[in-house]
């Protein structure tokens, strides 16, 4: 009698299906994240014209303006209140389902994150729109999985890709999104998991590029290599970037604290920032929104050293008072804003002190960016990534490497944990939390 041999957990034919899977979710999850980006751009333009417009008309409109805030913020903060994973970012939310400590229901779940993250990210909170995009994407991947038949290790290569899907589509940066899954999501390294990743950013880009087109989302001018004696300074603004970096995190478990200290019901939580969002509008517009245009702008508009000082303070308090609200929406896009303020204050400050050439301060800007990520998410590689893709710097590579890896370091010098593992264990708490009151 002979013996049979034991057929391996991954044959060649379950392989092939896995990846063609990850590439049907990577497309799907595309379309869905390219009417994501859509409707948040027209959400965009409403708000900026609105605003042009309360200027100018009698202030009745802005009271009433100001109850629709409110509306608006009650009804987000019923939808937090009834479907808890639908708040904030996401991404802890996904960390939690890939190991097993949260539950994602996709049906109600997704149509939920997708109308809530238009609503409060269009109306003004200071968050992003990639946090929302990775969660809808993985949710895209869920509900395709119910059609397959996945033992548990498999299930975790496709949302895995998924989440890369919605980091690829929300930027433009299909390599980013690779890197996103396997150095943040992932805690081990699969070839598997890699060609997943892989099959579903570059789907993912495929499908989001059709109606966006394939250049980088940021339209900077020419951007030239810095030469070797700018070290020191790119060394510093690393330094700078994690000590700041680390106020940032803080700010969001300190604005979380706040809302809880003072027993500010869930359903009311929103309504605080949608209504302080009203005069950050008239009077410090860029500390508002997700912060693309903020972003765009720095690269043609030259700020005096106080607004830029004004600009970074506002985002990130703003983003700390949106995101402890527990209304949908990301930190990447309001981190990387922060990071381009604060490297476009260091650039000016460096200019005017004789150390810089002019026209080198965009430089730094995109520097902080990558550094700033760095710090708050660590993640240099995808930092390194992402801004690359999001700017089209490939001549910087060299000075993104220098200013992530400095900015690494001293955040694991000073102690300071990544932002989303953090918010994951607090998630957790108070999910406990809740239960033991409900118990």
């Amino acid at each position: 009698m002979t013996k049979k041999t034991k057929r391996p957990a991954f044959h060649f034919p379950s392989r092939l299906a896995i990846v063609v899977e990850s590439v049907i979710i990577g497309l799907a999850a595309g379309f869905v994240i390219a009417g994501f980006r859509f409707a948040l751009r027209q959400a965009d333009i409403f708000r900026l014209r609105l605003y042009d417009a309360l200027k100018t008309l009698p202030a009745c409109w802005t009271v009433l303006w100001a109850l629709a805030l409110a509306a608006l913020g009650a009804l987000l903060g019923l939808a937090a209140h009834r479907f808890p994973m639908i708040k904030g970012s996401g991404i802890p939310q996904i960390k939690g389902s890939l190991t097993r400590r949260m539950a994602l229901a996709w049906a109600p779940e997704l149509p939920l994150k997708f109308i809530t993250g238009i609503a409060g990210l269009g109306a003004g909170l200071s968050l992003g729109r990639e946090g929302p995009s990775i969660q809808i994407a993985a949710y895209v991947g869920i509900g395709i999985l119910t059609l397959f038949r996945r033992p548990w290790a498999e299930r975790t290569f496709l949302v895995s890709a998924a989440s890369a899907a919605g980091l690829s589509a929300a930027f433009n940066a299909p390599f980013a999104g690779i890197l996103f899954a396997l150095e943040e999501l992932r805690l081990h390294f699969s070839p598997l998991a890699l060609v997943c990743a892989m099959g579903a950013s570059v789907a993912a880009a495929a499908a989001a590029s059709f109606f966006f087109g394939q250049a980088p989302i940021f339209d900077f001018r020419s951007i030239t290599p810095l030469p070797l004696r700018h070290i020191p300074w790119i060394i510093l603004l690393g330094i700078l970037c994690a000590a700041l970096g680390d106020v940032f995190k803080r700010s969001l478990y300190l604005s979380q604290d706040f809302y809880q200290k003072l027993h500010i019901h869930q359903i009311i939580r929103p309504i605080l920032p949608l209504l302080l969002s009203i005069p950050l509008c008239f009077y410090l517009y860029d500390s508002t929104g997700g912060g693309h245009s903020a972003i765009e702008s720095l690269s043609i508009e030259n700020r005096t050293l106080q607004t830029l000082m004004l600009l970074f303070a506002g985002k990130l308090l703003f983003t700390a008072v949106s995101y402890g609200s527990g209304a949908s929406g990301g930190i990447f896009l309001p981190l990387l804003t922060c990071g381009a303020f604060l490297g476009d204050l260091t650039g000016d400050l460096l200019y005017k002190s004789g150390f810089i050439a002019d026209g080198q301060n965009l430089n730094y800007m995109i520097l902080g960016m990558a550094a700033f990520f760095s710090a708050v998410v660590k993640a240099p590689v995808t930092g390194v990534a992402l801004i690359i893709e999001m700017s089209g710097a490939f001549n910087l590579m060299g000075s993104l490497i220098l200013v992530s890896l400095t900015a690494f370091v001293t955040s694991e010098l000073i102690a300071s944990p990544p932002v989303y593992a953090t918010l994951l264990e607090r998630m957790l708490a108070g999910l406990r939390k809740d239960g033991n009151a409900a118990g």
